[in-house]
């Protein structure tokens, strides 16, 4: 398996040490703690620390010299060590709760690494590794200075520097060390052929970076890896494809493992019970909006799934796709201030559509954050893909460029939802383990999915209908999202009830049942699972406030504590948000 992560949606590691507010005391103390599991993550997977915003990773390659399994567990395992006794010596409470989640994010990493090395046949795709670290480099929001070191790394990718084995030869050697044992499960064929066809994708999209940045003297370096992943690619055909797994499905304490490392914590058969049961009721409330729609056009029938068919053909022009989407956005802002919903910045939001190499590694609309170390005024994008080129037909993805689709999506990436949330990070400091190592999907795409039902009740009923289709869109996910990894049905029997039920496109429905295979099983039940946990969240304030809860005062609060875990969140509540605001109403 891959070690570099997939850029799905907001499946990424962030951090925070912001230029836009002094740090408080335990913050610096906090991060004083977090360095060193910082420089771990560098130390083996520098792409990720660029991602990450510490620059001084900017130029070294992921380290694929042998034993470097051995070797990252073993540091590991003695950082954990570290943490456990640093945390029992700290008195600061919030600095304490940095440290759990310090040791929580280790305890995860090396379970995580004994499964897989126990189970899987040792893959990776080079042509995306190299793209992400030198995308890393190459973003437009990056200084000049900092994109040139990007060649760097590039000649390091080819090997080019004394001390440097190109790359693709390492990733070769490591995944002929385990190939003889049979025991080992290869990775499953649709992901290996998924590879194989994007990387020209990807070869392509380095090139293009490179010659938007204006970065001089990187085409024969570039050749030389590119000529170096075409060989790559050939052994995988040769040895690693005839390896792959038909079955998606792998052990299913893998599964769970994955479950957990997105934060649900919960069983799968929990998970498909509760999603069954939701996904019958948003159904319901579709069809009651679907029927007054149809009432007001004088459409022929109501059902929803034909309604929602028909608000698909008001298709936006390319070339009018970002202005609707930023008008659509200004209608939503003035919702939020109009019904005190949460605290707006002044500035406007990014949006953009996405490369033809973003749309083939994140096939679905997605928030692409800033640098949150070291920031120095980068903000969040909101990027859409106009196109899935996995998909199996030439079917158009139509699922995201119609006039009803802007309201709920514009919410979800933008605001109230994930720009706001990073750049809130960035804005008044938060400390990097809050930040990084408590990231996990639960987390941060609850919030966004929250985000769409605060905005709904002021949508259009257009809008109402396709926001309602979104939120079912999640509970399909952690339906089906399990019983695929569990054996009981197909990726084509999910892609079939994705298209018919939820009224996806072919390609975007491609897009989810590859998701939930084997681009990242797991994740997608996240959405759901954190929406539930939030919502619930949201039900215990009101009870213990009563007329004085404050929804602004609320959802400021839940921003203001960083990406936390659902259960450091509720504590947050319990024991700041819900006292405080007591003795505000007390002391009136």
């Amino acid at each position: 398996m891959s070690r570099i992560r997939r850029h799905l949606g907001l499946a990424l590691l962030l951090a925070s040490s912001t230029a836009f507010s002094a740090t408080p005391a335990w913050v610096a103390r906090s991060d004083a703690y977090t360095q060193p599991v910082l420089k771990d993550t560098g130390k083996y997977v520098p792409e990720d620390a660029t991602e990450l915003g510490d620059e001084s990773f900017d130029t070294a390659v992921v380290d694929l010299k042998p034993r470097y399994y051995e070797r990252e567990l073993g540091d590991t395992e003695k950082r954990l060590k570290a943490l456990r006794v640093q945390r029992a010596r700290e008195q600061d409470p919030k600095v304490r709760q940095d440290l759990d989640i310090l040791i929580d994010s280790r305890e995860k990493k090396i379970a995580t690494m004994k499964l897989e090395h126990q189970y899987l046949l040792n893959y990776m795709n080079v042509g995306e590794l190299v793209y992400g670290g030198l995308r890393a480099l190459l973003d437009p929001r990056n200084k000049p200075e900092r994109q040139k070191l990007a060649l760097v790394r590039l000649k390091r990718y080819a090997g080019k520097e004394a001390g440097y084995t190109p790359i693709a030869l390492l990733a070769k050697a490591r995944g002929e060390e385990r190939l003889a044992d049979r025991k080992l499960i290869g990775p499953y064929v649709g992901e290996v052929e998924e590879g194989l066809n994007n990387n020209a994708t990807y070869m392509d999209g380095i090139e293009e970076l490179f010659k938007k940045a204006g970065v001089a003297g990187w085409e024969a370096d570039f050749a030389a890896l590119k000529s170096q992943v075409a060989d790559y690619d050939a052994w995988v055909k040769e040895h690693i494809v005839p390896r792959a797994r038909k079955e998606v499905r792998l052990p299913e304490a893998l599964y769970v493992n994955r479950l957990a490392n997105v934060g649900v914590d919960i069983a799968p058969e929990q998970m498909i019970e509760r999603a069954g049961f939701d996904f019958q009721e948003v159904r319901d409330e579709m069809q009651v909006v679907a029927n007054g729609i149809a009432a007001d056009r004088k459409m022929l029938t109501s059902d929803y799934r034909d309604v929602l068919r028909e608000l698909k053909k008001t298709s936006i022009p390319a070339d009018q796709l970002l202005p609707y989407y930023r008008e659509r956005l200004k209608d939503i802002e003035g919702m939020i201030r109009a019904h005190g919903l949460v605290t707006l910045p002044e500035r406007d939001a990014n949006i953009r559509v996405a490369t033809a190499a973003e749309a083939a590694r994140s096939p679905a609309p997605f928030m692409s954050p800033p640098r949150l170390i070291g920031n120095t005024g980068e903000y969040g994008e909101f990027v859409i893909p106009l196109a899935n080129p996995n998909a199996k037909s030439k079917d158009k993805m139509n699922d995201f460029d119609f006039t009803a689709m802007a309201w709920t999506l514009a919410a979800h990436e933008a605001r109230p939802g994930h720009e706001l949330q990073f750049a809130s990070m960035v804005e008044q400091g938060m400390s990097v383990a809050r930040a990084s190592f408590a990231f996990n999907s639960t987390n941060v795409e609850g919030w966004g999915l929250y985000s769409e039902a605060l905005i709904l009740p002021y949508m259009p009923p257009e809008g109402q209908l396709v926001s309602l289709q979104a939120r079912l869109l999640r509970m399909a996910r952690a339906l089906l999202d399990p019983q695929i990894n569990l054996g009981r049905m197909t990726p084509q029997q999910a892609k079939d009830f994705l298209m018919q039920e939820v009224v996806l496109s072919e390609p975007f429905a491609q897009s989810e049942v590859d998701r939930y295979s084997y681009r990242s099983p797991g994740q997608a039940t996240s959405y759901y699972y954190g929406y539930v946990k939030l919502r619930s969240l949201k039900t215990l304030a009101e009870i213990a406030l009563g007329k004085d809860f404050d929804l602004k005062a609320f959802n400021d609060f839940v921003i203001a504590q960083g990406i936390l875990p659902p259960a450091l969140l509720k504590q947050a509540v319990l024991e700041d948000f819900i006292p405080a605001q007591k003795a505000r109403v007390a002391a009136k």
